[in-house]
């Protein structure tokens, strides 16, 4: 099974799966150094591109600058290519192009590197409108200092227009970065996936095993630690059981794999591109697990059945 897919303009095809290394230097979110190093993040980004993953996304604000930097680190030890997706972060004092132009150096500077593969607008923030930031990775795009531009957290709407205004310069919008899981199909009803879809626009999934809620470990008697325990309502981690049991049930009838595994496999079938988080060689090697095999339809129809029930 050929587990890589290509993204937009991008010349090398990438992994199925991604990794997202938000949790790479955050102290505040996911606690770096309280529990896991950097030497836990090496062992990560180690076993990840032993079983084929080559994509990674970062940004600018992920420990203020220090995701990049890992990231550039490890690159170097990398013994292949490897395709690296960052962000610009629309702060409000941000107004000018220059704003624009100075963060994407400075993230250049931070990954060691003269071309980002797929630069991506973070949030579409105001009080500056979209346009203005669309335009500006128009202009990087046609400088050459990115090779396929993207969105976060963009709505329907305003995906159809930053896809409007990059087609009007002959550059097509490769992606939107949203969150998407079993428990958070919101981009199925609001619009999101069809505008995606329309267009030829990748989605690209955060979050896609809830923040660790769909790994099984967690429950109403155990809720997630830190701040994502303000996230989630004992309520909530109750309604999850049936969800949780079916993940369980699957794995099993795959051959032993795990909650996470089937959680993924699920995004994967809906044809949007995970990137887990990976602290570790027990995480990396678990969402490599999540490659080179597929739901069957039926058991996607019992999942969705399922989690929908979550939001009634």
């Amino acid at each position: 099974m050929d587990d890589t897919i290509k993204l937009g303009p991008i010349s090398q095809k990438i992994s199925i799966i991604g990794i997202g290394t938000w949790a790479w230097g955050d102290r505040r979110f996911w606690g770096y150094g309280s529990g896991y190093d950097l030497s836990d993040i090496r062992e990560a980004f180690s076993v990840s591109i032993s079983h084929g993953i080559n994509f990674f996304d970062t940004a600018e604000v992920y420990g203020n600058g220090t995701s990049e930097k890992i990231l550039a680190t490890l690159i170097t030890e990398s013994p292949h290519p490897l395709v690296i997706a960052t962000k610009f972060f629309p702060f409000p004092w941000r107004w000018r192009a220059q704003d624009f132009r100075n963060a994407l150096s400075n993230s250049l500077k931070r990954l060691k590197s003269s071309k980002i593969h797929l630069y991506q607008i973070h949030w579409p923030f105001p009080p500056i409108p979209i346009e203005k930031w669309v335009a500006c990775l128009a202009d990087a795009y046609e400088a050459g200092l990115v090779e396929a531009v993207g969105v976060s957290n963009y709505n329907a709407d305003q995906v159809r227009r930053a896809h409007d205004i990059l087609a009007h310069r002959g550059i097509p919008l490769t992606s939107n970065q949203v969150p998407y899981s079993l428990i958070n199909r919101k981009i199925e009803e609001n619009g999101v996936v069809q505008a995606c879809h329309e267009r030829n626009i990748q989605i690209i999934a955060y979050s896609p095993i809830g923040q660790g809620l769909l790994t099984g470990k967690y429950s109403e008697h155990n809720p997630p630690s830190g701040a994502r325990r303000f996230l989630y309502s004992k309520q909530f981690l109750r309604k999850m059981k049936p969800l949780q049991e079916k993940l369980k049930e699957i794995g099993e009838a795959h051959g032993g794999k795990t909650p996470s595994q089937v959680a993924l496999n699920w995004v994967i079938c809906k044809g949007a591109i995970p990137i887990p988080g990976a602290k570790n060689r027990k995480q990396a090697e678990e969402n490599a697990g999540a490659m080179n095999w597929r739901l069957s339809p039926e058991e996607i129809a019992d999942l969705d059945q399922i989690s929908e029930q979550l939001t009634k």
